[in-house]
């Protein structure tokens, strides 16, 4: 099949399964990372339909939308591209990515460990898309979607979560910044995520210098 056709192909498999998602984890954000994705993938030797298949289908079952249930979205993935007749080694390296890319996996210091420029440049781009102006918005958008208060000065924030704690976490919002997003900045893998992530990095910094002083009525 066509590169181009496969893609979208992809691209309206995915859009028509995350139709009803919650609003940080939408096709919007699939299409925001498959963007920077192809603009990190200009600086970088890599193969660059399987950067695209990924970046596409990494968050086609997140397993925060099924039960904690890590095995629902790379078996998803691997079948939709059967169903292409995308060759065997394509669907290993794409699905290897879906299962490796995410930020808890980082905090699970028993798991196997896969690597890949192809890996680094797609986690690079969904990492981006939890920092800056649109992390935040998403940050509060899934807080308000669990239920969860804005902040709580007497809960601090956990720094050093096991894999389990940050998957089963009830905490504030504003402690995900320092569960999370703050400590991706150092966590990019590409120069030009690198780059990229230093402005949305401060960003953050300043949105919270401001969410405090609001919060003392200043």
């Amino acid at each position: 099949m066509n590169q181009d056709i496969l893609v979208q192909h992809t691209v309206n498999f995915v859009k028509e399964t995350l139709l009803n998602a919650e609003g940080g984890h939408d096709w919007f954000h699939i299409e925001r990372v498959f963007n920077t994705t192809k603009l990190i993938s200009e600086h970088e030797k890599v193969d660059v339909l399987v950067v695209q298949l990924a970046a596409l289908l990494h968050d086609i079952a997140d397993p925060k939308f099924h039960n904690g249930d890590e095995t629902v979205g790379p078996k998803m993935a691997r079948d939709f591209l059967i169903s292409q007749k995308v060759n065997n080694p394509i669907i290993d390296h794409v699905v290897s990515i879906i299962r490796n890319m995410s930020f808890k996996n980082s905090l699970d210091t028993n798991s196997q460990i896969f690597s890949s420029k192809e890996l680094q440049v797609v986690q690079d781009a969904d990492r981006l898309d939890a920092m800056g102006a649109i992390g935040i918005a998403r940050a509060f958008n899934y807080g308000g979607f669990k239920n969860r208060p804005l902040y709580d000065p007497n809960i601090p924030p956990n720094l050093h979560m096991t894999k389990e704690e940050y998957k089963n976490s009830q905490a504030p919002t504003i402690n995900h910044f320092y569960e999370k997003l703050l400590l991706l900045n150092e966590k990019m893998n590409t120069e030009t995520g690198k780059k990229m992530a230093q402005e949305r990095h401060q960003f953050m910094l300043d949105y919270l210098k401001q969410f405090y002083k609001e919060w003392e009525g200043e």
